[in-house]
């Protein structure tokens, strides 16, 4: 008994271990305290989970799924899960939609439950957006399961079995068939980590807000090729900004093919197939950059996408994003 409990503890400690040591070698003190939000390599798929202002833009009833495992290999690696599901309404002017997120990282679990509206204002072949998202953020930290190095440390002697807070943000964007630049901030307040007193000087950061800015377009490169060139920029205090690009190629509008760079930290493929014209199933794969590549296998991601009910009267062009 005694000795499965020491190599019990023996693994948790040699967990801890890894992930601080990473953190260090890495150079990431700075990312892991700021950088707290989920990152998505097929984003541009997926703008629902980052902007609000995208609600409605499929002019039909969209839904999409979507689960990411970063760092695979790497143990508390970071998983994320999402669903998310909108529409327009009200003749066409209003759309709304929900986002229900997973985020985990080591000990941390994370549930976001959110309800999204956007106003859409048409102007020629364009729409300019605006809109909101509500819910709620439901925390769970299981700090005491952990070993660490310092008998007694204060982080490590409390789980957080049900923290809920309210969350709110916003978003705004101007789009057409063919191209679209939007700015969002879908967790606008802050929360804690923890509710004790007297660990607020580790939790005084808590979830700090994330802005980001994403644009793309889409051009003609014959009768059955085009061409989407797309870019998501990242800010949160405490943290440098970063950002993605990603060059997307589609064939005979069926087949999405392209790759990814995320500035200092990964590179990557990903692919898209429109199996009818509701229904589409796509891949990603990132190469980690930083020394993690020596104890990842890299960051698998894979969506689903289902679009169904009559289009909108008049619309006739295929959506590109």
């Amino acid at each position: 008994m005694n000795t499965s409990m020491s190599n019990h503890r023996s693994a948790m400690q040699r967990t801890v271990n890894r992930w601080l040591g990473l953190v260090f070698a890495c150079g990431l003190t700075t990312a892991v305290v700021a950088q707290q939000d989920p990152q998505f390599t097929q984003y541009m798929f997926n703008m629902l989970a980052l902007n609000p202002a995208y609600a409605g833009s499929a002019d039909r009833v969209s839904l999409k799924g979507l689960t990411r495992h970063q760092w695979v290999g790497f143990e508390g690696a970071p998983t994320t899960q999402t669903l998310t599901i909108h529409s327009p309404v009200w003749h066409e002017s209003l759309g709304v939609g929900g986002t229900i997120m997973r985020d985990s990282h080591g000990p941390i679990t994370q549930y976001t439950f959110m309800a999204d509206v956007a106003y859409r204002i048409f102007m020629g072949d364009a729409k300019l957006a605006f809109g909101i998202k509500g819910g709620l953020n439901l925390l769970q930290g299981k700090y005491g399961e952990l070993s660490p190095e310092v008998a007694g440390d204060a982080v490590f002697q409390q789980n957080v079995n049900t923290k809920l807070d309210p969350q709110f943000g916003f978003g705004v964007m101007y789009y057409s068939d063919r191209y679209y630049i939007g700015l969002s901030t879908p967790k606008l307040l802050r929360t804690q980590f923890f509710d004790t007193d007297s660990l607020a000087f580790i939790s005084e950061p808590g979830q700090r807000p994330h802005y980001f800015l994403s644009g793309g377009y889409v051009f003609d490169m014959g009768l059955y090729h085009k061409f989407k060139p797309t870019f998501l920029v990242k800010a949160v205090e405490g943290a440098p900004i970063s950002f993605d690009l990603s060059a997307n190629f589609l064939f005979f509008e069926k087949f999405w093919l392209g790759a990814m760079y995320r500035h200092t930290d990964a590179v990557g493929a990903l692919a898209q197939y429109h199996l009818t014209n509701d229904l589409s199933v796509g891949y990603a794969y990132d190469y980690p950059l930083s020394p993690l590549r020596n104890y990842s296998g890299g960051s698998h991601e894979i969506m689903v996408g289902f679009e169904f009910g009559n289009k909108l009267k008049g619309i006739r062009s295929p959506r590109y994003f």
